[in-house]
């Protein structure tokens, strides 16, 4: 195998999981938990699969490829290490990038909002971002950087770890293996990406007409 090709095994495991599986056994695990980890602990790396592999790997574990515990347990401790890896670089390397009062990249005002956030609703953040392509890379990355007390981020970092991976490793378990799925596999990989995502934007949009007809009213 050549570098090109463990490139895109390695971009592109939802895809090949299955003939990996099939060639190399009980290795599969030992990749799946580095891009599990990959994927949730290096914030430039959110490109790498995670929702559609934990699907896939799923599916595979029911026709009797994987070990459904062995993998559910194996890729939480991933997604969680990867997550706690995340914040620290956040929490210890964001004050040096922006080199706080010193930068003009930092503004106290804002630093403040984003820790008051974050230390009121982290909790909800760390846990649906899990769910939320690229924002679950993000997330931890912020919290870090906004000094979210670590004992909090900890207790919610294992909590959306441990429904991330199970609930979305258990679904491909119980229906990836049906017709239907198999032969709309792009549109079930793309709703894994929207669906979740769905609620965040209309949050997004509520706040955004709360503050419009706030300007309204303070303008009547």
């Amino acid at each position: 195998m050549d570098i090109s090709q463990l490139i895109d095994l390695f971009l592109h495991l939802d895809r090949h999981l299955a003939a990996v599986t099939r060639d190399y056994g009980v290795w599969v695990y030992a990749l799946m938990f580095a891009i599990i980890f990959v994927e949730t602990g290096l914030v430039v790396m959110p490109f790498l699969p995670g929702d559609s592999l934990l699907f896939v790997a799923g599916t595979i574990a029911a026709v009797g490829g994987l070990q459904l515990w062995v993998l559910i347990v194996l890729l939480i401790v991933a997604a969680v290490l990867g997550d706690a890896v995340n914040y620290l670089v956040g929490r210890f390397f964001g004050p040096k990038v922006f080199g706080w009062e010193q930068s003009r990249f930092f503004n106290r005002a804002a630093f403040e909002r984003t820790h008051q956030f974050y230390e009121r609703y982290g909790a909800i953040t760390i846990i649906v971002a899990r769910f939320l392509p690229f924002v679950r890379t993000f997330a931890p990355f912020v919290a870090g950087i906004a000094q979210m007390s670590y004992p909090r981020f900890a207790l919610y970092n294992v909590v959306g770890g441990a429904l991330w991976v199970s609930s979305l490793s258990t679904l491909g378990f119980l229906i990836g293996n049906t017709s239907w799925v198999k032969a709309n596999f792009f549109l079930v990989t793309l709703g894994m990406i929207i669906i979740p995502g769905l609620p965040a934007v209309f949050e997004a949009l509520r706040h955004l007409w709360l503050a419009r007809r706030a300007r309204r009213t303070t303008g009547a």
